[in-house]
């Protein structure tokens, strides 16, 4: 099958010509790995997706990681995450964003980057859309990090950061908290949630990617907590937590954004390395039901901070 590649409006690109019932060739594995390396979001539409052809299809871009939870994951089949509202559980997951309360929402974060070793890459399926909201965006580190003036590069390619696990959106340094009020039932500790207390983590400020050798800007603001030794470069507390604002401030900016609104039959695949992720979540008691599986990362990006 000949596959056409349409970029999307600012970063990602959709392909075309792609039907995941269909045999994948050696050739065609080749080929869509070879975009999703270069592009780090496809979109594929209008696909007819089985938890069957979903699992084969995930395993072209590496071995899957089955999520520790069992909770989580479909009994049928571990290796896929599921992602449902469902009412019983919702209250958990509930919190107000001016005025308004919504299920599921999610700053920017790329997955397990609290544990120094990030997922190799996801890929989503829209079982069940919601009917409002439930978007999910995407945003490009790699182009975040080339969009950065020359001084900017040169400043923090000397610099280690720190991110640090917290239940509590509230404790969160970098999170935007303007018009949050954190739900009465939202969790309080890992162990509320059957995690475990997870240590603080390092990582260059600016990663190259293992598979690409693209320089990607590794700040999002989920769990972003410090500058290491900010004073051996020149930097003052003050200073760290400034430029610390200014790159987080710098990865919202919309020209390094995607958002998706999901429909029947649509597939994203993104590369957990250089892309970070968000959800804008739903009202309670909107029905979604959304499937994951995960490329297993198989190389420490970051490292665990000494005590």
């Amino acid at each position: 099958m000949a596959l056409q590649v349409i970029p999307l409006a600012q970063v990602g690109a959709e392909v075309r010509g792609f039907d995941i019932t269909r045999p994948v060739s050696n050739e065609l594995a080749a080929e869509l790995v070879e975009l999703w390396n270069k592009h780090g979001i496809l979109l594929f539409r209008d696909q007819v997706v089985t938890p069957e052809n979903q699992i084969a299809f995930s395993r072209i871009f590496g071995e899957l990681e089955i999520h520790p939870l069992a909770v989580t994951t479909s009994q049928e089949y571990p290796e896929l995450f599921v992602l449902v509202n469902e009412p019983e559980k919702e209250k958990f997951m509930t919190a107000r964003y001016n005025g308004i309360d919504l299920v599921n929402k999610l700053d920017w974060h790329m997955d397990l980057h609290y544990t120094g070793k990030p997922n190799r890459g996801a890929l989503l399926t829209a079982v069940v859309c919601a009917r409002k909201g439930g978007l999910t965006g995407f945003g490009d580190l790699a182009k975040a990090y080339d969009a950065l003036d020359a001084g900017t590069q040169a400043l923090i390619e000397q610099l280690e950061v720190t991110y640090t696990f917290s239940m509590q959106r509230r404790h969160m340094r970098f999170a935007d908290l303007v018009g949050y009020e954190p739900g009465p039932y939202s969790p309080r500790k890992p162990s509320d949630i059957d995690f475990p207390n997870f240590p603080e983590v390092a990582y260059p400020a600016v990663v190259t990617h293992p598979v690409t050798g693209r320089k990607v800007l590794e700040i999002c603001e989920q769990f972003l907590e410090r500058i290491v030794a900010p004073h051996k470069v020149g930097l003052s507390n003050d200073e760290a937590v400034e430029l610390l604002m200014r790159l987080v401030t710098h990865t919202r900016r919309s020209e390094f954004h995607y958002f998706h609104r999901w429909q029947p039959g649509d597939m994203v695949l993104w590369d957990n390395w250089r892309a970070m992720h968000c959800a804008t979540g739903t009202e309670p008691g909107v029905e979604r039901l959304i499937h994951r599986t995960t490329i297993r990362g198989d190389k420490p990006l970051g490292r665990m901070v000494d005590d």
